[in-house]
């Protein structure tokens, strides 16, 4: 192999490994019968959630994903291989994945990676069916809140009685 090819492959393997690193989701899987047509669907699906899919060597996935200290990805890098990452939220891409999936009734996803955790295909498809973080965020923040307003409404209780009290005091010293 010529230096060149060399140094061309080491630059797609720090570019990856800059990718890899910065995303919060990838998933690796399989696309064999995916025609260009297929391929680009899925793209465009992706770019909206902050996902992209490349389709890379196998030997430069597994060299990109070591260094960045995913090891145990190498059993799953044989055959035709499409990388998905995400990089902000990392349901929103991966739901995605699986419906195409589903509604094109090609490809397999052989594992992932969520938030630093190495998953299998079981796996992420139940992740994929969490509800997308906002609303997770959301309904943390609710049950935070809660609490909290209830135990403000119990404090606010005598105060109020109190109110009331001086309120029929007055109203009766009013009407005589």
């Amino acid at each position: 192999m010529s230096e060149k090819a060399i140094a061309r492959k080491k630059i797609v393997v720090d570019e990856l490994k800059d990718r890899i690193s910065r995303s919060s989701l990838l998933v690796i899987a399989d696309y064999v019968g995916f025609t260009v047509k297929d391929l680009t669907g899925l793209r465009k699906k992706l770019r909206p959630t902050g996902g992209e899919l490349k389709i890379i060597k196998n030997t430069l996935i597994h060299r990109a994903a070591s260094e960045c200290g995913y090891e145990g990805l190498k059993d799953n890098l044989k055959g035709s291989t499409a990388l998905l990452l995400g990089y902000d939220d990392p349901v929103a891409p991966l739901k995605i994945m699986v419906e195409y999936f589903k509604e094109i009734e090609k490809g397999t996803m052989r594992a992932g990676i969520v938030n630093k955790l190495v998953f299998d295909e079981k796996q992420l498809k139940e992740i994929s069916k969490l509800p997308p973080r906002d609303v997770l965020l959301g309904k943390v923040v609710g049950g935070l809140q809660a609490p909290i307003s209830g135990l403000v409404n119990v404090l606010q209780g005598p105060i109020r009685k109190l109110v009331y009290a001086l309120q029929a005091i007055k109203d009766k010293k009013g009407g005589e």
